[in-house]
Order: structure tokens, then C-alpha cells, then sequence
């Protein structure tokens, strides 16, 4: 299973998110629930019948929910400064 990430166009979380992972260089797929149905559906199921994005599965089968950058660098296991030499 790979790294999938559910999100919107819009949203300036799932952008900051994608932002992260690309830089450090954490493979994903991105996928934009306003495109695809089977993602919206997902992403309800996940949440409670809510649309909370970015909403991302991880390949051991954790979800993270809207993760700050030190939640999302900490599933990694990467530190909080990793990649730019400040804070995330």
C-alpha cells in the first residue's frame, strides 16, 4: 500500500501537508476527493460523515486527520526541523 493522501485543490492544509512530505521526500499519492467520488466517500467514512481534509492513510493503517507538520514529520519518524533546519 502506498502513502495516500486525500485532499481538495483548495485547501491551504492539504497544500501545506503536501508541501512537507514533498520536501521530505516522502513518497505519496495525492488524490482530490472532488474528482473522485470512491476518495469523498472515503474521506466521510473515515470521519464521521465529515469532508476533513487532507485525511491520510498511512501504509501501516494509521489516518491521520488534519496533522500539523510535527504530527505529520513524527509518523515518519523524522524530527520536527527536518529538511530546512527550522521548525515544521
Amino acid at each position: 500500500m502506498t502513502i495516500r493522501m486525500l485532499g481538495t485543490t483548495w485547501c491551504g492544509d492539504c497544500a501545506r501537508s503536501r508541501r512537507l512530505l514533498d520536501r521530505l521526500e516522502v513518497p505519496y499519492q495525492w488524490i482530490d476527493i472532488e474528482a473522485d467520488d470512491d476518495a469523498a466517500a472515503e474521506v466521510e467514512r473515515l470521519n464521521d460523515g465529515h469532508r476533513v481534509v487532507p485525511t491520510i492513510l498511512l501504509e501501516d493503517g494509521r489516518v491521520l486527520v488534519e496533522p500539523s507538520d510535527a504530527d505529520l514529520s513524527a509518523a515518519f519518524g523524522i524530527p520536527p526541523t527536518a529538511g530546512s533546519g527550522e521548525p515544521v
